[in-house]
Formats: structure tokens, C-alpha cells, sequence
């Protein structure tokens, strides 16, 4: 398993997320570590991601899998091209689809874990399978369709301010 979590290895200028982003003071600082041919992550709720008293708020549960599955990506597309767990900073991934399945309510207290392998790998688009536990109910699955970030939407750091990444057309190209 490597030392470090996947996403503390993406470059400043992409590590804004408020899901995963280390540099995100107010995020939830999701961290993911790669073991060979699968992510493994835990985080713990706080009191205020309830969706009603007891449970974990739905929407967090999918951020959870989402932020999981894209750093999944990342680590699965650095050891598909040929690198080491540590070789360079992993190439960063976005989500193209998320399916999100909510198999049990999942209480609110014990920490979460989460499991990721990479289902299909294809160029530049890897479509990754998650679970997600409480103990050793699996409670949430998702499958999410990830797709390496076109260069475009990379900004430097020293510009995130809150302007739109869109190009001045208010166009995306892909």
C-alpha cells in the first residue's frame, strides 16, 4: 500500500476539491490509498452530515464515492502506463457518470470505509466500482464513469478566485 494518499500527490493547481482537495480548507479532505489493484479510504461523519437523526446524509454518501472512485482512477491509470505508486504525480481524473445504489441506511458514528477497483480501463476513460461499509454492512455501491481532465480546465493555483474555468466562448471542449 502506498505511504501517501493519492490525492496529496495532485499538483496545487488541481487540488481545490471540495471533496478530496487537500488545499480546500472547508472540504472533507477524502483520502485514498492505492494497494496494487484496488483504493481503500475511511472517513468518519461529523454530527452535522446527518440526513435525519442516526443516518448519514445521502449526498455525502455519493461524494464520498465519487471523490474515491476518481482518486481510484488516478492511481489505476499511473500503474496502466507503466509507473510506480510514487513514479509522478498521477494523472487527474473527473466524473462522467455516477451511480450511486443505497442498499442499506447507513448509521451515523462508525466510520465509513470505502473500497474501489477500477472495472474497465479504456484510454482515457475508467469506469471504477466502489463499496462502502459501516462495519461490515456494505451499505452504499456505486460505479462511476471517470475521465482523465482535459488540460483546459487546469489552472494555476494562484488564479482559483472563483472565476469560471469556461473559456471566454463559454464553451467546453473535450
Amino acid at each position: 500500500m502506498t505511504s501517501s494518499a493519492i490525492q496529496d500527490e495532485y499538483p496545487d493547481d488541481v487540488s481545490h476539491c471540495y471533496g478530496c482537495g487537500r488545499l480546500n480548507t472547508q472540504g472533507l479532505h477524502i483520502r485514498s490509498f492505492w494497494d496494487g489493484s484496488e483504493a481503500t479510504a475511511t472517513f468518519t461523519p461529523a454530527p452535522h452530515h446527518t440526513a435525519i437523526p442516526g443516518y448519514v446524509y445521502g449526498g455525502l454518501l455519493a461524494s464520498l464515492v465519487d471523490c474515491h472512485a476518481t482518486g481510484t482512477a488516478a492511481a489505476a491509470a499511473r500503474q496502466a502506463r507503466g509507473g510506480s505508486a510514487q513514479a509522478a504525480p498521477p494523472p487527474r481524473f473527473v466524473t462522467a457518470s455516477l451511480q450511486v445504489d443505497y442498499l442499506l441506511p447507513t448509521p451515523l458514528g462508525p466510520p465509513l470505509q470505502l473500497r474501489a477497483r477500477p472495472a474497465e480501463i479504456a484510454g482515457r476513460k475508467i469506469v471504477v466500482e466502489v463499496e462502502l461499509s459501516a462495519g461490515e454492512r456494505v451499505c452504499v455501491r456505486g460505479r462511476v464513469v471517470t475521465v482523465e481532465m482535459p488540460e483546459h480546465l487546469v489552472r494555476p493555483a494562484s488564479t482559483t478566485d472563483g472565476e469560471s474555468a469556461l473559456p471566454p466562448d463559454g464553451t467546453v471542449r473535450q
